[in-house]
């Protein structure tokens, strides 16, 4: 190793430190390869690690045994790929923050005749757009607000129906589409809205006295809903003394931390007031660094795509990274990034106010949940919270309908669009969880690996998970759970049969009410239950198609051609004579309906 360091050379790229089974401890980035690496290490009299590293980086170098590096042409290539093959390897040693969702803005054109409020990610084409936001949540509930409270054209197609409609009955629109409604009196019920979006606590208000009425008239279900929106709304806002005496723009970050836990805040400046806030928790484990912690939320949170608004981005801390990444957002942007450490006044006071608030945040008492996770992290030794897990199950009849699915929990619930299904091809269950591992793994470039995997099944398929993941360098815990043997068999349906968890050189037997294995077990079932409905779902279209295939005439290129043109087998059944004479000729089309009516009669 200290042959290649001292080969190194002095360009820019990425470099890996290696452990001795081959994972990636840590990916870093450099504008001279040569010179970065050899910060780290004495090269004489033999190699070591330099004494004047912190705690956490000699910690890593001792680790380390092997070094691999990538030459890219310049930083901004450097700084993509590291943060590109930090969210696929996820290496021990770097902080993985999963990327923001793009937060919606609220948006109004100026230009048009009737303008009107909505919702958008993008950037809308035209010079009388309003942008507000972005909102972290309750976006959607200023929106409905400003439709209920404010007599405007409800919906786009409206105009264009030149009638009035269910809405100006209800008197929620002046219904411009039918009668003359001068814009001049129009216009003031949008500028009435655009100040309820930068003064919620008017907005809210409103919404009040509308709830209160409600609850008077005994309307108890709707002043409900008025009463959940209020709290959504109220959620997305920091109130703020601070006037900044302009009307100028700031996305602002801020990390504060304790031992065991750090606070992301965001604070979005619009016009000079607070138009809303969002924050996430954070653990801190031994590997924390803040330095790369602002990197991963800057990079995570603008992506690649252009926001509607761009603003001067402030932070409460410098870090080493900082003119990297303000070069990516400046081409992102198509305009030259501000980024900045505020000093004084009135944007030293917004730094001020996001440290205080995320200080509180920390007071609060962590989630249930989150107790738990942190319990399962100590009775595992998993080297982070296991916030997001996939959990993998498999299911077949007698070999016939082979399937895998894959569950996700993250943050307290089951994220169902995470969710994935698997047909798999191999005979034995070895085989099936390699499959649809190997794939998994294949596809951490477009969804990055979670913080843990669970699979139904003993060590033998834990090891075989852990063998892929090293092969691909990644570090990634992994637990299994099974049932113990009865009579040489595992049998579910032997009440006396007990759950086993299957972790790092050791095998855990819990009781049946400790909360940790209840946990464990509440994935697997939801795995289970996923996989089970899916091979169903397979078993009965494989059945269906198989007895069409009895079918004189029918192949199965005819069969897909049905199945993409009526999507389900029972729209088959339902379909027209003619229909199915266009699609397969009127000979088979009198096969099929012959079939159906035979199966029905049965």
């Amino acid at each position: 190793m200290i042959e290649k360091i001292r080969s190194l050379p002095q360009q820019a790229g990425i470099y890996q430190y290696l452990d001795s089974a081959g994972r990636i401890l840590y990916i870093g980035k450099a504008k001279n390869l040569s010179k970065r690496v050899k910060s780290y290490f004495n090269l004489t009299p033999t190699l070591s690690p330099k004494p004047t590293l912190s705690l956490r980086i000699q910690k890593m170098l001792s680790e380390t045994v092997a070094l691999h590096y990538i030459i890219v042409e310049n930083e901004h290539d450097a700084l993509i790929l590291e943060n590109s093959l930090i969210k696929q390897l996820k290496p021990k040693y770097n902080i993985l923050l999963r990327d923001d969702k793009t937060y919606p803005y609220l948006y109004v054109d100026m230009e048009e005749s009737y303008p009107r409020f909505e919702l958008t990610r993008k950037i809308i084409k035209g010079k009388g757009i309003r942008y507000f936001g972005p909102f972290s949540v309750g976006a959607r509930d200023i929106l409905d607000s400003l439709y209920e409270l404010l007599k405007l054209v409800q919906k786009k197609s409206c105009l264009k129906a030149k009638k009035n409609c269910l809405f100006y009955q209800m008197e929620q629109c002046l219904a411009p589409c039918e009668f003359p409604v001068p814009r001049e009196s129009y216009l003031p019920m949008v500028m009435q809205g655009i100040e309820w979006i930068q003064n919620k606590r008017r907005l809210i208000k409103q919404l009040e006295g509308k709830m209160e009425f409600y609850s008077e008239s005994l309307r108890f279900e709707e002043a409900m809903t008025l009463r959940d929106r209020i709290e959504r709304i109220s959620k997305s806002e920091i109130t703020s003394q601070i006037d900044l005496a302009s009307t100028e723009n700031y996305d602002l970050f801020a990390i504060v931390t304790n031992e065991t836990r750090g606070c992301i805040l965001r604070l979005f400046i619009r016009e000079g007031k607070v138009a809303s806030s969002t924050h996430d928790f954070i653990p801190i484990t031994p590997y924390f660094s803040l330095d790369e912690a602002y990197e991963r939320i800057l990079m995570g949170f603008y992506g690649n795509d252009k926001p509607p608004v761009i603003a001067p981005i402030l932070t409460a801390h410098p870090f080493e990274s900082s003119e990297w990444v303000s070069e990516h957002l400046s081409l992102l942007f198509g305009k030259k990034a501000i980024l900045e450490v505020p000093q004084r006044g009135g944007k030293k006071e917004l730094i001020e106010l996001a440290i205080t608030n995320a200080h509180e945040l920390l007071r609060t008492p962590q989630p249930t949940n989150e107790i738990l996770l942190a319990q399962l992290q100590e009775l595992f030794t998993l080297s982070t919270l296991p916030r997001r897990i996939e959990v993998f199950d498999n299911s077949h009849h007698g070999g016939s309908a082979t399937v895998g699915a894959m569950i996700t929990y993250d943050n307290g619930h089951f994220d169902k669009k995470g969710y994935r299904t698997y047909h798999l091809q191999s005979r034995d269950e070895y085989g099936q969880m390699s499959e649809m591992l190997r794939r998994r793994i294949e596809g951490f470039e477009s969804n990055p690996p979670p913080d843990l995997w669970v699979l139904d099944g003993g060590s033998t398929l834990r090891s075989l998970a852990l063998d892929l993941l090293t092969s691909h360098g990644i570090h990634l815990d992994v637990i299994a759970i099974s049932k113990e043997k009865i009579d040489g068999a595992s049998h579910r349906a032997k009440g006396s049969a007990r759950d086993i968890l299957h972790t790092e050189d050791t095998t855990l037997r819990l009781e049946s009410s400790d909360k940790r294995l209840q946990f464990v077990q509440m994935l697997r079932d939801e795995a289970h239950r996923s996989a089970i409905t899916f091979h169903k779902k397979t078993k009965l279209k494989i059945d269906q198609e198989s007895k069409l295939l009895t079918i004189s005439g029918i192949s199965m290129a005819k069969i897909h051609k049905l199945i993409d043109y009526f999507e389900t087998f029972e729209a088959i059944t339902k379909s027209d004579f003619q229909t199915l004479c266009e699609l397969i000729g009127k000979k088979d089309a009198e096969n099929i309906q012959n079939h159906y009516r035979e199966t029905t009669s049965k």
